[in-house]
């Protein structure tokens, strides 16, 4: 899989608070990091995401400090801070566990890094106060940490990261530990939180709807190299492989091969499809053996096959037969098993409270999307 650089030309640009130029790593005969080059701007909410074992958690050490590249360069305000130990980088880092002091209070917790850097009592108990109440932690700040709930110890953790305001923050799988509802509700805290503070995170994670939510951009990682860099929609409607356009969400692919191409439009026939339409993306190759990617909530089903559009654009309509349904809640997820063998995953809002815009089991419907829903691919 081809890497990607994120390195941009700084003609005209301000420089990135962090630039991270062609930095690799490797424990043994085991490539962890594979000549990743980025850069992070200021005030900016950055994820890194990707599978286990990917290399983001060794990259985010690499910026703390906990490991040193074998390659490549780590600017944090052009200054190359590669070889500095941790604790003198205007950096800090919020682990998985979040490693509170058990026999410290909230408040000394909070406090800890403070009195290490020989701040005042009272400005001590300024930037404390001011935490406390940012986090929402005020009346606990005696407590120590087996007395809170797990989002409250999170958020004890996040405020003591932040206390010696670092130039970055990292995290690593911030919310891992919190139930669903509650990690909801922290990522929204979170980001608020990132913006009142003005300063730059970098989260590592492997749940792709914490970083379509928090983060500004997002760097997907496979296999020790950067693959694509973008906004969560950049991300989801245009992925640049087959491989980010599986990892990211819920997708369906058809392996067809081109037969046109005219008018900005793909004419192509596939072996469980049948013929399909779709808009070229702009710069695509020659390749004549592709795939189409859909995102379930693009395709719509009908008990009778749709009309034409008016200005007589092509639309993709595939026959087939509903064999699972799943009810969601906002949503309902329905298989179709198709005339030409393929299988659609489809997700339709559940716009009725009741059964008005449901499909079941047995029922013959059409599928249809049009071109633009299409995403083309090289296989």
């Amino acid at each position: 899989m081809e890497a990607v650089s994120d390195i941009t030309s700084q003609a005209g640009t301000a420089l990135p608070l962090l630039r991270i130029d062609g930095v690799g790593k490797r424990f043994g005969g085991f490539t962890a990091v594979d000549g990743v080059s980025l850069d992070i701007r200021p005030g900016e909410f950055f994820a890194l995401l990707g599978p286990s074992g990917c290399g983001k958690t060794t990259l985010l050490r690499m910026l703390a400090g906990f490991e040193t590249p074998d390659s490549g360069r780590i600017l944090l305000n052009g200054e190359d801070v590669a070889g500095t130990p941790p604790h003198l980088r205007p950096v800090n880092m919020m682990f998985q566990n979040y490693a509170l002091f058990p026999h410290l209070s909230v408040r000394d917790n909070i406090a800890f890094g403070l009195r290490r850097a020989g701040m005042r009592r009272a400005e001590i108990n300024a930037r404390v106060a001011e935490l406390v109440a940012l986090v929402r932690l005020e009346g606990l700040e005696k407590r120590r940490p087996e007395q809170l709930s797990g989002g409250q110890r999170q958020r004890v953790a996040l405020a003591r990261a932040v206390a010696r305001r670092p130039r970055l923050l990292l995290l690593d799988e911030p919310l891992a530990a919190l139930d669903k509802k509650l990690r909801d509700s922290t990522q929204r805290e979170l980001k608020a939180l990132q913006r009142t503070l003005g300063l730059t995170f970098i989260v590592v994670t492997h749940d792709q709807d914490e970083a379509m939510t928090l983060a500004d951009r997002i760097g997907v990682m496979n296999a020790g190299q950067l693959v694509q860099v973008a906004t969560p929609r950049q991300l989801y409607e245009t992925p640049r492989s087959r491989w980010v356009a599986e990892f990211v969400g819920d997708i369906n692919i058809i392996e067809g091969r081109i037969t046109t191409r005219e008018a900005g439009r793909l004419r192509l026939t596939t072996g469980g499809a049948g013929e399909l339409a779709a808009t070229l993306p702009p710069e695509f190759g020659d390749a004549a053996e592709v795939c189409v990617a859909v995102r379930p909530e693009k395709i719509r089903l009908s008990l009778r096959p749709p009309v034409d559009d008016p200005a007589g654009g092509a639309i993709n309509r595939l026959e087939g037969t509903v064999r699972d349904v799943g009810y969601l809640g906002s949503a309902s997820s329905y298989t179709v098993a198709l005339d030409g063998g393929a299988s659609l995953r489809v997700s339709l809002a559940n716009a009725a409270r009741l059964y008005a815009d449901a499909y079941a089991v047995g029922q013959r419907v059409t599928a249809w999307f049009s071109p633009d829903d299409c995403i083309v691919l090289d296989r």
